[in-house]
Parts: C-alpha cells; sequence; structure tokens
C-alpha cells in the first residue's frame, strides 16, 4: 500500500486522463491496457491471466481487497475520492480501479478443439451488449466467444464493466476468414445455429448435436445474408404476439441456456 496525495505523481500515469479520448490506454493507439473498476471486477483481473501492473483506490475499498492483493505483486495506491477524481478526469463512484497489461490469447484452434458450446458474434459494435454477453455466456457455460468483422474490443473498460469482469475469464477469439471461417467451424463438427427473429425453426425444437455454435448478429441490422447463408440453420425464439425480437445480449442468454442445459 502506498500513499498518493498529488494528483501528478508519475506514477499514476496509466490511470490519467481516462476521459479523453486520444489519452485512454485502452483505446487503439493506447498502451492497450486492460482497466477493471469496482471491487468485484478488480478481485476478477487480480485472480486472471492478465498482468496487473497497479491498483488505484480509497482506502475502504483496498481494504476490502486486502486478501485480494496479498498474494499479487503489485503498488496499490491509497488516495482520496478527490485526488482519483482529478487523475481519471470523473469521480468513480466505485472507488478502485486497476490497469493491466493484455494476456495472450488461447489459439482459436485450440479454443474450439477444447469447447461444446461457442458463441459466434457478427457486427456486435456496442460495448455494453459485448460486456452483457461475455457475462451471460459465463453464467450458462459457453467455452468460448468467437468474433466476426464489426464486433467491438471486448477488452475495452466499458465492455469490462458490463461484463462484471466475466470476460476476463471466457476465452475469445476472432474468426477469419468471413464468412468463411464459420465453414471451417462446421468442419470441426460444429451445427451453426443462426438466432433470428425470421429463423424458421423454434430455438427448442433443434437437435444441437453434440458440439454447437450459436451465430448472433447487430442490434439494428442482424446477421447478413452471407453469414446466415454459412450456417446450417437459422432459428428463433419464439415470442409473444406484438413483440418482435429481443435484446442481443438477452437472446443469446435464452440461447445459451437453452442449448447448453442439453
Amino acid at each position: 500500500m502506498i500513499q498518493v496525495s498529488d494528483p501528478a505523481d508519475p506514477r499514476l500515469a496509466d490511470f490519467r486522463d481516462l476521459t479523453r479520448a486520444d489519452r485512454r490506454p485502452d483505446r487503439p493507439g493506447g498502451k492497450g491496457l486492460v482497466i477493471a473498476e469496482g471491487v468485484v471486477v478488480v478481485r476478477r483481473l487480480l485472480a486472471s491471466a492478465y498482468p496487473v501492473r497497479a491498483v488505484l483506490g480509497v482506502e475502504r475499498r483496498l481494504e476490502e481487497l486486502a486478501d485480494d492483493l496479498a498474494g499479487v505483486d503489485v503498488p496499490a495506491y491509497v488516495t482520496s475520492a478527490d485526488v482519483m477524481a482529478r487523475v481519471v478526469g470523473f469521480h468513480l463512484n466505485r472507488g478502485v480501479l486497476a490497469v493491466a497489461d493484455r494476456a495472450a490469447r488461447l489459439p482459436v484452434e485450440e479454443l474450439v478443439t477444447r469447447a461444446r458450446l461457442l458463441a459466434v458474434l457478427e457486427g456486435v459494435g456496442d460495448h455494453e451488449n459485448l460486456g452483457a454477453l461475455f457475462r451471460n455466456a459465463a453464467a450458462f457455460g459457453v467455452d468460448g466467444v468467437l468474433l466476426g468483422p464489426g464486433c467491438a474490443d471486448p477488452l475495452y473498460r466499458r465492455s469490462v464493466r458490463v461484463s462484471m469482469g466475466h470476460v476476463l475469464a471466457v476465452p475469445f477469439g476472432v474468426v477469419e476468414p468471413w464468412p468463411a471461417g464459420l465453414k471451417w467451424l462446421r468442419d470441426q463438427g460444429f451445427r451453426v445455429l443462426a438466432l433470428s427473429p425470421g429463423g424458421g425453426l423454434p430455438l427448442a425444437s433443434v437437435d444441437a448435436g453434440e458440439r454447437v455454435a450459436v451465430l448472433l448478429g447487430s442490434e439494428g441490422h442482424g446477421l447478413t445474408a452471407e453469414a446466415m447463408d454459412a450456417a446450417d440453420a437459422a432459428v428463433r425464439i419464439p415470442m409473444a404476439s406484438g413483440v418482435d425480437s429481443l435484446n442481443v445480449a438477452t437472446a443469446g442468454a435464452v440461447a445459451f441456456h437453452v442449448l447448453g442445459s442439453r
């Protein structure tokens, strides 16, 4: 624990000016850092494979993390809420931040070999939807998430926060090329099910087989025709009259539960 009272202290550089897009360390062109906010998410970062660089927080929050910090050789900077706000650029209600370097990703081939249930995303560019999808994937036993074109960075600060840190535990990778990568998935024994409100088969009626990949598209436009054509089948979640769709993260949660419980 290191007491800090000067907002300009150079040791706090990784936490500085998080509201400025050109300075954000988790944005493209930045340091590529992973930023965790709040006791629960910081705790998950400390327990993850991501190499933690430092923690910054008010005394009360760092005391809550004392046991977690005891086994990690990183500086924990203790400061006031006012100094912390001046460093990061806004008042942080959660009272604690941690930064880490990115960990090496599991090769996609290895991720797929180990998996039985996968989520495959196309065009999910909203960081909150992406974070919620990872949280749902963790909750329902999805073995990995594969990202197609147009997807946001899962390790962006908002995605990490909305996922409640579960994005740090669920393996993910990029499917390339697209949509030919979906055929490759099928060649690995996966049944690729495209989830769409216009799908012909009710989700619960589908014989998914032993290995299944749930294909999910963007909020606005949904899946492209090319992705739909590359899937084994188009499926839907039956809904009450007058409701035509669900939020993509909610739809994913329903699909993960139905398919993962078989």
